[in-house]
């Protein structure tokens, strides 16, 4: 390969690479609406922190409502925070069930910062069983599978259809990926409000 092609090629992969590392990750809030103006959310966090965060026009708003364990059945699309066990089993802190329209999103195995070393797993439920310590839960995604021990009293919510009128002060929130902009202001394009009061688990 000639070398001015391979300079061209080596300044092109460094210019690539630093337009990538300008990608900032999503930001994940969790906490209490403290005020509401416009497209503008003025935001308590779970750490105490006071953040701004703008939802886009076509703002998605969802509810997160209580539902129970019996819920969750074979073919069930659902993400379990969870913390592992040392068998490799995942012992769920909350299990929230996609409603169909869903299926699929954010898929496999992950760090999750619901807790120090939790994790996240969205999958398929294959099977679900009672066992001693709770419901045993085996979900298989594209990558793999994880067997889910589902302790008695655990959080188990859904998400559902909301309204742009949930969005009001008190109301706690979860937001899995809000965008930093240029400008350093956050945005969200999908809001998940606790209904009845609760707060998202996940």
């Amino acid at each position: 390969m000639p070398r001015a092609l391979v300079a061209s090629l080596t300044v092109l992969s460094v210019l690539l690479s630093a337009a990538w590392a300008q990608q900032p990750p999503p930001v994940r809030i969790r906490g209490t609406i403290e005020s509401v103006d416009g497209p503008m959310l003025m935001i308590k966090s779970r750490e105490g922190t006071d953040m701004k965060v703008r939802m886009t026009d076509n703002v998605a708003v969802f509810g997160v409502a209580k539902t129970e364990l019996s819920e969750i059945k074979p073919g069930s699309y659902i993400g379990v925070s969870a913390m592992p066990e040392p068998d490799g089993t995942q012992k769920a802190l909350a299990v929230h069930i996609f409603p169909e329209s869903q299926r699929g999103a954010a898929e496999g195995f992950r760090p999750w910062d619901l807790r120090p070393n939790s994790t996240m797993t969205n999958a398929t439920v294959a099977e679900t069983v009672k066992g001693t310590d709770g419901q045993n839960i085996l979900v298989k995604y594209k990558d793999g599978e994880k067997k889910v021990v589902v302790p008695p009293g655990t959080p188990v919510v859904t998400f559902v259809a909301g309204d742009k009128s949930e969005v009001k002060p008190g109301a706690k929130i979860i937001i899995f990926g809000a965008v930093k902009k240029d400008d350093g202001t956050l945005e969200a394009n999908r809001v998940n409000i606790g209904r009845d009061g609760i707060t998202p688990p996940m």
